[in-house]
């Protein structure tokens, strides 16, 4: 049997926690727009293809990050990315969807793009989840220091995460530079 004294101290705990909880959801709300703020810009750098067909082809992207509008947390992306004298339009947008993230790079899965399903954000790192037909994988965006940023994107093949494409880029410009 609990005692008096000690039923009142854990119904105090439970609701210390239920207290916090909206507080808590709202905090990860902030921080996950913090991190989209902070990506937010335009980015330059190297990436090369490191698995399938096109192995070892290098590439070179020129991106402009800009924070969803509002209260809305996400980003939207645009620019190109170069193999050589070839341009390619490259574009992305991912914004919050309850706890999660949607979105699509390029046209989207029903194009020649990919649907961006999931998404969480810890700290410096985004990982979104990507699907095209029966192709899942996933992208994660790592922010190392304030002007460099890492992304690799990944395919599930059976039941392992392979990488296939790795980028390193430096930050050029803030987005309130661009907008001055």
């Amino acid at each position: 049997m609990f005692s008096r004294s000690s039923t009142f101290g854990r119904c105090a705990a439970v609701l210390a926690v239920a207290a916090l909880m909206p507080a808590t959801v709202a905090d990860a709300a902030s921080r996950d727009k913090r991190f989209f703020e902070s990506v937010a810009g335009i980015w330059k750098g190297p990436g090369e293809i490191v698995a399938g067909k096109y192995k070892g082809t290098k590439f070179t992207c020129n991106l402009t990050g800009l924070p969803a509008e509002g209260k809305e947390t996400g980003l939207k992306l645009d620019g190109t990315c170069r193999v050589g004298v070839f341009s390619q339009p490259m574009s992305a947008v991912i914004s919050q969807s309850g706890g999660s993230y949607k979105g699509q790079f390029l046209d989207g899965a029903d194009g020649k793009g990919l649907d961006i399903v999931s998404g969480t954000v810890t700290g410096n790192r985004a990982v979104m989840g990507i699907n095209r037909a029966k192709l899942n994988g996933a992208m994660v965006a790592r922010i190392e220091e304030n002007d460099a940023m890492n992304i690799t994107i990944s395919v599930k093949v059976e039941d392992r995460m392979i990488p296939v494409i790795g980028l390193k880029l430096n930050r050029q410009a803030t987005a309130m530079a661009e907008n001055d």
